[in-house]
């Protein structure tokens, strides 16, 4: 098997260091009897690697990224790819998405899509090929983690300034996170959007292939320290029921539906955090139109979300490609 290099870049530690707590800059980690090290990009290069895992939003224009990019036998697997990435990358939301991967050969450029993106498209992309989906709405409820460590101390330090009747401290955020919901994720645009939510409309149908696919997005980040949920409401071209839906999705790889309202079983936030299925749930039909379902998606952002996405295409190229 040939020797995979991970680049780690200086934004936030995803993968594996994140979570842990551990420094962005330089560390190590011991996972299954062996020591991880991380470097920021400028103390290595991927000398006599086939994969870079690059785990930074990025412009190509960045010299870490030209100085990978001149290596033409090394693939890059990137978090995250922004607008102009989208363009030309492959974005690629699992392994089983092999025409996908078999393309990485135009630009040797994999695009790890957007942590809200991949969870949602696992769920709809089966629904798609059996019906086609013509509209999505989906509202975001993210946690904290996929803001980084920092992130994730500065909610519990203000929940407990906040018990104590202490003032709070912002940093991170714009606003008060503890017991509170922001909504907005990343920067402003000219349309009003966020760059987050855009990033979810222009993702999502590259990765459906279908540019006709109607996309509105709200991103919100809420006090939770793990695990992102969605509120979706597809509008599909054919009938589907929401029975026939729980089917097509429980017969889908990586997709656990838990869905019972007797039991008051659905996907949440705490149940996800460590796992890596997309969780799925409260699926009915939406009542105001002839053709519309809604449903609940809760997945781990740091691993289906990151992580475990960039793995799983990892797998595949040396299986099949190297």
């Amino acid at each position: 098997m040939k020797r995979i290099v991970l680049l780690f870049l200086v934004f936030a530690v995803m993968c594996f260091l994140t979570a842990a707590g551990v420094s962005a800059k330089e560390a190590s980690k011991e996972s299954r009897g062996e020591k991880l090290f991380m470097k920021h990009c400028s103390k290595c290069h991927p000398d006599g690697g086939n994969v870079v895992t690059v785990a930074k939003s990025l412009n190509l224009k960045d010299r870490e990224a030209n100085k990978a990019k001149t290596e033409e036998d090394i693939i890059k697997l990137m978090r995250n790819p922004g607008p102009g990435m989208v363009k030309f990358g492959t974005n690629v939301i699992s392994a089983k998405d092999a025409k996908a991967i078999a393309e990485y050969k135009k630009r040797n450029i994999i695009a790890n899509p957007n942590c809200s993106t991949i969870q949602m498209v696992v769920a709809l992309k089966p629904i798609h090929d059996a019906v086609r989906i013509k509209r999505i709405v989906v509202s975001t409820y993210q946690a904290v983690s996929g803001a980084g460590k920092e992130a994730m101390d500065e909610l519990s330090a203000q929940t407990g300034a906040l018990f104590n009747m202490k003032p709070i401290e912002k940093d991170v955020f714009p606003h008060q996170i503890a017991f509170n919901c922001i909504p907005q994720i990343d920067v402003f645009l000219d349309n009003g959007y966020t760059k987050e939510e855009m990033k979810m409309v222009n993702e999502t149908r590259k990765i459906m292939e279908d540019d006709s696919i109607k996309v509105t997005a709200t991103t919100v980040r809420v006090p939770v320290f793990n695990s992102h949920s969605e509120s979706v409401n597809i509008e599909t071209e054919k009938k589907i029921t929401a029975r026939e839906v729980k089917e097509v999705l429980s017969k889908a790889p990586g997709i656990k539906v838990v869905d019972d309202n007797k039991k008051l079983e659905y996907p949440m936030p705490i149940d996800a955090s460590e796992r890596d299925e997309v969780f799925v749930g409260r699926i009915r039909e939406d009542e105001s139109i002839p053709n519309g379902i809604n449903m609940w998606i809760v997945s781990d952002n740091l691993r289906k979300g990151a992580a475990l996405n960039a793995v799983q295409i990892a797998e595949i190229l040396i299986e099949k490609y190297l």
